[in-house]
């Protein structure tokens, strides 16, 4: 195999994982696949350990959501090949209300505090991880901060009206 690059990088990833993978973009460089939560696991531990692509730094856990979604809650991850030079986004998108998926901490310790931010936040939870507790926020809190579930500002404050501006 030559240098490593996104064609080669997806054509070796469909050829493994067939339809489970699907490409998305290629944004800037990156390229991203989107899989599900049965598959991510066995995709990462694939890129990590197979000798020719070598993505063995796990630069980011993290998730965003898209309420309008039919899976609102996408869980992200960033990988680098530093062998190559070469960085793969791989996203799973989760139903409302069933927000797990498996932990990566078995192949990466540094997954360990990057799943917990992402609890912290999104609420997902990383089943198998070994202390899957908020690390940011209180552990009192009953809500994930970063979901679009509640408007931004208090509709009932008055500080806010137009006649205090001159408006």
């Amino acid at each position: 195999m030559g240098e490593l690059n996104n064609d080669i990088l997806l054509e070796n990833l469909t050829s493994k994982f067939g339809e489970l993978v699907k490409p998305v973009v290629e944004d800037y460089g990156m390229l991203t696949v989107e899989t599900n939560r049965d598959t991510i696991i066995d995709l990462l531990r694939y890129i990590k350990t197979d000798a020719a692509l070598q993505f063995i730094y796990l630069t980011d856990i993290t998730a965003i959501q898209y309420p309008e979604q039919e899976n609102p809650i996408g869980v992200i991850y960033h990988v680098h090949s530093l062998v190559h030079n070469v960085r793969i986004r791989a996203k799973v998108f989760l139903p409302a209300g069933d927000e797990r998926i498996p932990s990566a901490t078995e192949l990466w310790n540094g997954a360990n505090w990057m799943e917990r931010e992402t609890y912290d936040f999104f609420g997902v939870n990383f089943e198998g991880h070994p202390n899957l507790v908020r690390i940011l926020n209180v552990d009192d809190m009953t809500v994930f901060p970063m979901r679009k579930e509640y408007p931004l500002e208090d509709p009932n404050r008055v500080d806010k009206k137009d006649f205090y501006f001159g408006r």
